[in-house]
């Protein structure tokens, strides 16, 4: 499973993972003990198979994500990785864990129209980074080739970002975020020196974003990103669509996801309507191969069918097929998952008079 934590460190037990993830929640505990709201637990649980090739990993992993608000306006957040990935050997099973902090960022709401946020934060760049690679909100187990662009080698900035909405109408609605990012080597909170940005434009009627993203990186060889996305959902279907383009010096790609659930049989809790098929389209294609920018240093197709089913109590089981067409070789990657999402507040909060 291919997601993008590169920058959490490897711990070579379980009882670490364990006491990392105590010492997360209790750390933002105490910067809510003020809180007028209530602080909320939420995140996923999963269990992953992959079969690449003839060769099966499996991944149980935890995702854990606190949203801690202090008074009106500040709010703390934080999303958390803890995974073991297991795959047979000659010998029985190789292990490794990994466990850390995805990020940590405070948030300042000065207005409707403007949020800073400072700390350990997602870098915007497309759509995929920020708001798909939960592992309860994305529809395959694996990102797309290309979401690693425009991610500076972390998927994570250590700085400060300005976002919000520039324009707010009733036909169509402009957002905009600018970030810039300090370098940092330390283990937990790697990241590289850059600065960037993204507007979108949100039309509700037709229920159509379109957006651009750029992205530079002020480290070493400085060199420029770009990249677009269009995501549409039709009113009163259950139909979803979305999609992204990125470039870079060396390489560029794209992908193209959709998926359906049909209200025709009862709607969508019933049984046929809790099937959710899946199709994913995507190629990478190489300008030059001086630098992998983490993607297949040959041309690569992939077709990606999937079909999840939606149980109740916010648990989904994942399962799909991917076909690689490479010059490299071609291969073909089955997976299976289930995933529970959830969500429950950190402790009692304050009752209000």
């Amino acid at each position: 499973m291919a997601r993008m934590i590169q920058n959490i460190p490897l711990f070579k037990t379980a009882r670490h993972m364990k006491l990392l993830a105590l010492a997360a929640v209790a750390c933002c505990a105490v910067q809510s003990g003020a809180a007028q709201e209530t602080p909320l637990l939420s995140g996923g649980v999963g269990f992953y198979t992959s079969t690449t090739g003839g060769q099966t990993r499996y991944l149980p992993l935890i995702e854990p994500l606190l949203a801690a608000p202090l008074g009106n306006h500040l709010l703390v957040e934080s999303r958390a990785v803890l995974s073991e990935t297991v795959s047979p050997s000659h010998q029985g099973y190789d292990h490794s864990y990994f466990a850390g902090l995805t990020y940590l960022q405070g948030d300042y709401i000065a207005s409707p129209h403007l949020t800073v946020v400072a700390g350990s934060f997602l870098l915007p760049f497309a759509t995929y980074n920020e708001r798909l690679s939960p592992i309860w909100i994305s529809n395959f187990q694996d990102p797309p080739l290309s979401a690693n662009l425009g991610l500076l080698n972390s998927g994570t900035g250590l700085g400060g970002e300005v976002r919000g909405s520039a324009i707010s109408r009733a036909k169509y609605s402009i957002d905009y975020v600018g970030w810039f990012s300090a370098r940092s080597a330390n283990q937990q909170f790697f990241a590289t020196r850059g600065s960037g940005g993204r507007v979108s434009l949100y039309l509700p009627e037709k229920r159509l974003e379109v957006g651009f993203s750029y992205d530079r990186s002020l480290q070493g060889k400085e060199e420029n990103f770009v990249g677009t996305h269009v995501w549409w959902e039709p009113k009163n279907t259950a139909f979803r669509l979305r999609s992204e383009y990125e470039n870079s010096p060396h390489v560029q790609g794209y992908w193209v996801e959709a998926d359906y659930r049909t209200q025709s049989f009862g709607g969508l809790d019933s049984w046929i309507g809790r099937f959710e098929p899946v199709l994913r389209f995507q190629q990478t294609f190489r300008h030059d191969t001086t630098v992998s920018d983490g993607l297949p240093l040959a041309n690569t197709q992939h077709t990606d069918f999937g079909l999840n089913y939606n149980l109740p109590h916010n648990t989904r089981i994942v399962t799909s097929y991917e076909r690689q067409f490479s010059s490299a070789g071609n291969e073909n990657i089955w997976e299976t998952g289930i995933i529970y999402r959830f969500l429950f507040p950190a402790w009692k909060g304050k009752s209000s008079h």
